[in-house]
């Protein structure tokens, strides 16, 4: 070699023509340039010897083909089969609660208003549905540990027009004890609720594959009563079921949702 190098390295004749890498998507049409057997592709197969391309002729014969460089034809032009990339998965655009999905949001600083519940299992499944639009509003959500603290709560809240509480109560209908704790709190207090003993019921039977909810007498203690009628085990082990079969607004009854929408208003309504 010469000191202006390999004269003919770069000649037309001699320099290795690139061999073009084309998507193996499904039902593309190819031909193995070996054998000459040409077909769609329906799919691949990983094996100790490397990536292999499933061909499909129009006679329904599937052959394997090793896919190596340039050892396809399309057009008649030699390429390169490499597997589809894997399409990013798509973000949802709604929220659980069906609101419009927020992205990118800096964390709100909290609202002087409040949501109270009334147990741990009433505020895991608000956040469950509507944690997404709490979360942009800023609002927090608080557990009672039972509804007779709320007067106590009330007293050293002190709501106001910028402090208002949205009060969520299970079985709140005429004459209940939980109606009488709940009556005349006040302009900045509002309670809502649904008419089930428990807020397991207001999870829709079909999201638990249950026909209905069994009916337990009255003295015995619910959550353990449809344990044992549905064969749940403990009243722990239920509310996993429970908490489990919640993917969205859909499984939950409507009293349940309407409940919650109008104390997410309430309490942002004028902050």
């Amino acid at each position: 070699m010469n000191e202006y190098g390999d004269i003919y390295s770069g000649h037309s004749r001699t320099r290795k023509r690139a061999v073009p890498e084309v998507s193996a998507e499904r039902d593309l049409v190819a031909e193995d340039a070996a054998t000459g057997f040409c077909g769609a592709v329906v799919g691949f197969e990983r094996t100790y010897d490397g990536e292999f391309v499933k061909l499909e002729d129009r006679h329904g014969l599937v052959r394997l083909f090793a896919m190596r460089e340039a050892a396809f034809l399309i057009d008649g032009q030699p390429v390169t089969l490499v597997r589809p990339k894997a399409a990013a998965p798509q973000r949802p655009t709604r929220s659980a609660s069906g609101s419009t999905r927020v992205e990118g949001l800096r964390a709100r600083v909290a609202r002087g208003s409040r949501i109270w519940v009334e147990g741990v299992h009433d505020a895991a499944l608000v956040e469950r549905v509507w944690g997404h639009d709490l979360r942009v509003e800023g609002v927090v959500v608080e557990h009672l540990e039972g509804l007779d603290n709320l007067a106590a709560w009330l007293t050293e809240f002190e709501p106001g027009p910028q402090h208002r509480v949205g009060v969520l109560v299970d079985h709140l209908v005429a004459g209940s004890k939980e109606t009488t704790l709940t009556t005349g709190l006040g302009p900045h207090v509002l309670v809502t609720g649904h008419p089930y003993i428990d807020v397991w019921q207001a999870v829709r039977p079909q999201a638990l594959g249950i026909a209905e909810w069994p009916r337990v007498p009255r003295g015995e203690d619910w959550k353990t009563g449809v344990c044992r009628r549905l064969g749940w085990g403990t009243p722990q082990e239920g509310w996993r079921r429970v908490y489990d079969a919640v993917d969205s607004f859909r499984d939950l009854e409507a009293p349940l949702l309407g409940a919650v929408e109008r104390l997410i208003d309430f309490v942002t309504e004028t902050d």
